[in-house]
């Protein structure tokens, strides 16, 4: 492609192909180029996603979680039915193993009946004949909630762009940005590139991208890593589809809980500990560059000392693998360490504001050149489609 493009995408993860596709639905004339830093599509947080199918159960009435998930479900699981991805409505329970988590399951059928979601109550009898293994006080079923192979989305999504005459372009970085007139040239590794917008889903580099770009981020991304365990081919039948806590509502995260795959492997976890560089999937990978931000930022110091407790306890679990047990246990007490095997991590975008907030919620800022999605956790890969489709309203409205 050569001139200068209608739209630029800065991320090939699902939220960055799923942007380019609503896009080019939209217009088939756009000129839109996607690019992104690794050889192949999703290799980050898309790469490595639990699978789930989110129902939109957990968000608060009126976020844009809330808004996007239950619609994004049902438009993800007929995408995958419309082009052979493997998907499956298995359902999940979320389980209160103590009187003192009942009132906090009942706040999520407040939630989800609010946004819409299919919930009911299972007595300890009903929770048996779904998950005999798993023990608890009082379960949810939220019928809605199922798993798919999210790379494989994006490899479908790619493709489907490329038939409409996109620009996809990997192993190409972002390295600088300035305006000439009313267009934007993007210095890459692979040449320049001429825009008249550009949209920023670099994910765990969002706030990097938006520097670049000229922005100051109102929030700056702290890379949580997501240590998980399989179990060994001979007790995948201890869950039958997928099982939660109940969750602590001070993180935006879910804790420890139970996946069936597509490919009918059961995964457990993740725990949640701060990565030492923004790709550090393990304990020996880290960036001196990203340690001293760290160090020299507010929010981050404000938010280590409120919750240095349970990060501690987090820590604990990354490198004593019995303390890891012994959380999931709480829900399945037949688990045995000899039936875990270290499986991949994954890495979580998340932003945490200057006073040291974690952002609970898809978080987007605009100008007059580009759209920075500067914060798409969890239901993030649900909810992508649409989230494409905001994208591109968004490219639109501003074109008017």
């Amino acid at each position: 492609m050569t001139g200068t493009n209608d739209v630029t995408i800065i991320g090939g993860g699902i939220v960055g192909l799923a942007a380019a596709h609503a896009l080019s639905q939209q217009d088939p004339n756009l000129r839109i180029t996607v690019l992104d830093k690794e050889r192949h599509w999703g290799a980050h947080q898309t790469g490595h996603n639990s699978g789930v199918i989110h129902s939109g159960l957990y968000y608060p009435p009126g976020s844009a979680k809330a808004r996007f998930a239950r619609a994004g479900g049902e438009a993800m699981y007929r995408f995958c039915a419309e082009h052979g991805i493997p998907a499956q409505r298995t359902g999940k329970v979320v389980v209160a193993t103590s009187e003192g988590q009942l009132p906090k399951l009942a706040e999520l059928v407040r939630r989800g009946t609010a946004n819409g979601v299919r919930v009911s109550e299972l007595d300890l009898a009903q929770l048996r004949e779904r998950e005999p293994n798993v023990r608890g006080r009082k379960a949810l079923l939220v019928p809605d909630a199922g798993i798919t192979d999210f790379p494989a989305v994006c490899r479908k999504l790619a493709e489907l762009l490329a038939a409409c005459g996109a620009d996809l372009r990997t192993g190409t970085e972002l390295v600088d940005v300035h305006r000439d007139g009313a267009e934007l040239v993007l210095t890459t590794t692979g040449g320049e590139i001429r825009t008249r917008r550009a949209v920023n889903c670099a994910g765990l580099h969002s706030d990097a991208v938006a520097e670049l770009a000229g922005a100051n981020p109102p929030a700056r991304i702290l890379p949580f890593r997501g240590e998980y365990y399989e179990t060994t081919s001979f007790r995948r039948d201890l869950v039958h589809a997928l099982v939660y806590p109940v969750p602590d509502p001070a993180f935006p995260f879910l804790g420890v809980h139970m996946t069936r795959m597509v490919d009918g492997s059961l995964h457990i976890g993740p725990n949640a500990v701060p990565a030492l560089a923004r790709e550090g999937y393990d304990w020996v990978t880290w960036s001196g560059d990203h340690l001293r931000r760290l160090a020299r930022d507010p929010g981050l110091r404000v938010l280590a000392k409120k919750y240095w407790r349970t990060g501690a306890v987090e820590i604990a679990r990354s490198a004593v693998k019995p303390l890891f047990v012994r959380a999931a246990q709480q829900l399945l007490p037949d688990l045995r360490g000899r039936d875990l095997l270290r499986a991949e991590a994954g890495v979580r975008a998340q932003a945490v504001t200057p006073d040291g907030t974690l952002v609970d919620d898809f978080l987007v800022v605009e100008d007059e050149h580009w759209v920075h999605v500067l914060n798409a956790p969890s239901p993030a890969a649900t909810a992508s489609l649409l989230i494409g489709e905001d994208i591109a309203d968004r490219i639109k409205a501003h074109d008017r």
